[in-house]
């Protein structure tokens, strides 16, 4: 695996995009070098990058019990959007 950016130009959308999800989880990213980031910090910045880039939607609703009659059932659905 390479380091190397396959589109160069995608460099400052995907710094910005990394500050604005350090921004939602409240950790303090300075521009360049990070390396005072504990592991816990920088993987909670990762995973609300992944989290935004692919969200888990949930529906929830109640239906009518196929077993017991005159009984509610509560339902939830999840899925992801992965391509």
């Amino acid at each position: 695996m390479s380091n190397k950016n396959v589109v160069p130009e995608a460099k400052e959308a995907l710094n910005k995009f990394k500050m604005q999800a350090a921004s939602e989880v409240g950790v303090n990213l300075k521009n360049g070098y990070n390396g005072d980031l504990t592991s816990k910090q920088a993987g909670s910045v990762g995973g609300q990058m992944v989290n935004n880039m692919n969200p888990v939607r949930t529906m929830k609703f109640d239906r009518p019990s196929r077993v017991a009659k005159g009984h509610m059932v509560s339902v939830r659905y999840i899925f992801s959007l992965t391509v």
